[in-house]
């Protein structure tokens, strides 16, 4: 995930009252910060601690480690059906009498803007402040071999996915998890479920919405001018819950048209600085591939180079989390591995031709300051990154990187942030409901508690600076994949029956097209 940055102080002009009130709020914030830090710093501590001796969290070497497995076991899956894949996302292959209730493309693009966010904008910039533009190359890597996980957990999603009489259904690794353990005789696929169902909520409740909330009301506020945050929150919460209310389908139809509109405002400008700069593409390249095997002289060389581009690629889509599998598992098909071919697409959109938009921009507008006798990039002492232009960090460093070449970017910026945080917390809503409802069970009274929660918590991460509670629940959302590799580990022998019997009839024309 991305770096917290605070919430900017409640100011007003509305005198000494409401200064006094934002000054107890900070305070309340503090307490509770204290508090909570105390509690959980161990856990946050064990989950992104790196290797001993070196700065590699063993989080991110295990997402890596299993894509890797997964790719080779899959015989490389995601670069044999890409043609396939994206026939099925255009409803080729569609039946709408299948059980499920969002068609293919509805259903990637729930996924998609769950992880399609702010880790885009601002996790690339951080990635190649620390690491340089060689961050690219291995983030680009791992976002491929993320594709194999993708495949392999939505595949599971949907083959394990609880289908009702009304229509609806719920999935995940809540479920593949009961049941596939149980199918293979394997003990402590309850335990594991209903643990990767905690840290899932958690996730939800943080990451995937208190973490958005504020930031989003940070890009506002910067732009409009200091208010209070409450007032961010309210109107969030509101849109969220209208959304959220009517389900999946209501989620589906929303998420469908931002993330094209996303698509396009964010990688349109994007592209047009690329094309503007088409001419240095190949330095621009040189400069991703010198520096992922060099270093160009960055602090911990091309070490520090793929420890960056791992790291961001897999806080940026998430492959291996479990969390897109319950999006997935919602599509309408009689066929689980379709929905795998689908979702690997997810990796490749977020990380290989999002990210890499966002690093090209970058390293074009020379944002990275080099040292003009060596040309290797000068170090900034006291932060121990590479020194920026402006001195830019994060989300900063990408505005001003677009900002040189456009003056009304920073605009745009914003719209992107908050398009980008609502569409996150969308996604996450369902998400964490389909956890809640597995821990509590299925029903109107279950469901909308939960959705009135998660908009309470909207309100609270748009108005506070809860910096360890958000810590705290992204740990949460990467506990959430060592639960979710376990079980994938333990079932990729019934993804492979699926995939091998899939394509066979595929090949021989038993499956056609839906006409």
């Amino acid at each position: 995930m991305n770096k917290r940055m605070e919430t900017r102080a409640l100011v007003g002009a509305a005198g000494a009252s409401l200064l006094a009130g934002a000054a107890q709020a900070q305070s309340l914030d503090e307490t509770i910060n204290a508090a909570f830090a105390g509690a959980t710093g161990w856990f946050v501590n064990f989950i992104f601690s790196p290797f001993p001796g070196t700065s590699f969290p063993w989080i991110v070497a295990w997402l890596v480690v299993a894509a890797s497995v997964f790719t080779l076991y899959f015989g490389f899956i995601q670069f044999r059906v890409i043609k396939h894949s994206i026939q099925l996302v255009k409803g080729d292959y569609s039946d709408p009498n299948d059980a499920g209730e969002v068609s293919h493309f509805q259903a990637l693009a729930t996924a998609l803007s769950g992880t399609v966010g702010l880790g885009n904008i601002a996790g690339v910039a951080v990635a190649i402040g620390i690491g340089g533009p060689g961050a690219t190359f291995w983030m680009i890597l791992a976002g491929l071999l993320g594709m194999a996980s993708k495949f392999t957990e939505c595949t599971l999603g949907v083959k394990y996915r609880n289908e009702y009489p009304d229509g609806t259904v719920s999935g995940g690794p809540m479920y593949y998890i009961t049941k596939g353990f149980a199918e293979r005789g394997m003990p402590g696929g309850k335990f594991l479920a209903a643990l990767f169902a905690v840290f899932c909520i958690l996730g939800a409740f943080g990451g995937g919405n208190m973490f958005q909330a504020n930031q989003a009301h940070q890009q506002l506020s910067g732009v409009l001018g200091d208010y209070p945050g409450w007032i961010t929150g309210v109107i969030f919460a509101i849109v969220v819950f209208v959304v959220i209310v009517g389900g999946i389908k209501s989620i589906a139809q929303v998420t469908e048209k931002i993330v094209p509109f996303m698509a396009i405002l964010y990688c349109g400008t994007a592209l047009i600085i690329i094309l503007m700069n088409f001419g240095n593409i190949g330095w621009a390249f040189g400069q991703i591939f010198a520096g992922a095997f060099t270093g160009l002289g960055i602090a911990g060389g091309a070490v520090g180079a793929l420890i960056q581009g791992f790291k961001r690629a897999a806080f940026s889509n998430e492959a291996g989390v479990g969390s897109a599998a319950i999006a997935h598992s919602a599509v309408r098909t009689k066929e689980p591995i379709t929905e795998g071919f689908v979702s690997l697409l997810e990796p490749f959109i977020d990380t290989v031709v999002i990210c890499t938009m966002t690093a090209l921009v970058i390293i074009f507008t020379q944002q990275l300051v080099t040292d003009p006798a060596t040309g290797l990039y000068v170090m900034d002492e006291a932060t121990g990154r590479i020194a920026t232009v402006g001195g830019t960090s994060g989300v900063g460093l990408t505005s001003a990187a677009f900002g040189s070449a456009f003056a009304f970017f920073p605009y745009i910026l914003v719209v992107a942030v908050v398009l980008f945080a609502f569409s996150t917390m969308i996604s996450w809503s369902y998400y964490g409901l389909k956890a809640w409802t597995y821990l509590f069970g299925e029903g109107k009274t279950q469901e909308l508690s939960f959705k009135l929660l998660f908009c309470f918590f909207v309100i609270v991460g748009a108005a506070a600076s809860l910096g360890p509670v958000i810590d705290f629940s992204d740990a949460a959302i990467f506990a959430m994949a060592v639960v979710n590799i376990i079980g994938l580990y333990v079932l990729m022998p019934i993804v492979k029956r699926e995939v091998e019997s899939y394509l066979s009839r595929l090949k021989s024309g038993e499956i056609k097209k839906f006409v």
